[in-house]
């Protein structure tokens, strides 16, 4: 009987603990895992690499550096026949690369949204479809040839917590249909023409900021896109920073109501530059809930102090 193939696996997050399952229901002998040390001022909402790999027996790493000659010494030493990356947050050089042949998982529909965030990005950007991408890993990221894509749909009010969720089961899907294929040698390559598409870099709270301009899409967007468990769409009010939970497109007109923060028959609104409002059901500072009678007199203290 044939050995079974063997793996190194550069994983972390939901879609690394579901795609490390098919491989080891796949009957790949995974050697090794290479995963990330929780950062602990992340607000940590996903599924653990490491647990899953101390479930399984499986020895795995952490290291801070995908470039040290320690990691590669590791995983030339685990004599791969396949490499692996599933949300693994580093690029892998090129020394890693020539080890073995590489996939890599991304979460959008290759070549759309390349690079990181590829979810966030594109419910930002109201997009009304995603999905799953199994390719070739190269030096370049998300530019090598796809093995297999699954897509899913992003419907109009789904936040980008509610896309990943799809997202890692599109993922899951993905890899077990082309896994056979795959360690047979047989699975095909199909263009990932990076003319069509875009590439995206990370993002950081910060970028969370509401600018009251933009039209009211435009604002809903951002807040489905960085919406809890992400830290959430934001804005400021007499140096106080106030962060939507839960938001919804209003079918009310905004009238004469300034661009920002408003209460409308006790209710909170964000009104937005085209002149429609979010209907924002939940409003937090500080991590604490605000009512729409203290936002009523915070928004009446900030308007007497001008």
């Amino acid at each position: 009987m044939a050995a079974a193939p063997g793996a190194v696996v550069f994983a972390y997050h939901n879609v690394g603990v579901r795609c490390l399952k098919v491989l080891l229901a796949g009957g790949v002998d995974v050697r090794l895992v290479v995963t990330h040390d929780d950062n602990p001022a992340e607000a940590i909402w996903f599924e653990s690499v490491a647990a899953l790999c101390r479930a399984e027996g499986i020895a795995h790493l952490t290291p801070a550096d995908a470039n040290s000659a320690e990691l590669l010494a590791a995983v030339a030493a685990a004599a791969p026949d396949f490499l692996f990356s599933f949300y693994y947050r580093h690029m892998l050089p090129a020394a890693l690369l020539a080890l073995a042949p590489a996939y890599n998982m991304h979460g959008s529909l290759l070549p759309r949204f390349r690079g990181r965030a590829p979810v966030n990005w594109a419910v930002l950007h109201g997009a009304d479809a995603t999905g799953a991408t199994l390719h070739e890993m190269t030096v370049k990221p998300d530019a090598g040839a796809i093995v297999a894509q699954t897509a899913v749909p992003i419907l109009p009010d789904d936040t980008a917590f509610e896309v990943f969720g799809k997202v890692t089961v599109a993922a899951e899907q993905t890899l077990w249909t082309a896994l056979p294929a795959l360690l047979a040698g047989t699975a095909p390559r199909l263009p990932n023409d990076l003319r069509l598409g875009g590439y995206f870099g990370g993002r950081t709270p910060a970028d969370g900021r509401i600018d009251w301009r933009q039209p009211a899409q435009a604002v809903y967007n951002l807040h489905r896109a960085v919406a809890p468990p992400y830290p959430g769409a934001f804005t400021e009010l007499d140096g106080v920073i106030y962060t939507i939970q839960q938001a919804r497109l209003s079918p009310l007109s905004s009238g004469s109501l300034q661009q920002g923060l408003a209460v409308v028959d006790n209710r909170v609104f964000g009104v937005c530059g085209d002149g429609r409002m979010l209907a924002i059901s939940a409003l937090h500072t500080g991590g604490v809930a605000v009512t729409a009678a203290q936002l009523r007199a915070a928004l009446d203290g900030a308007a007497g102090a001008q």
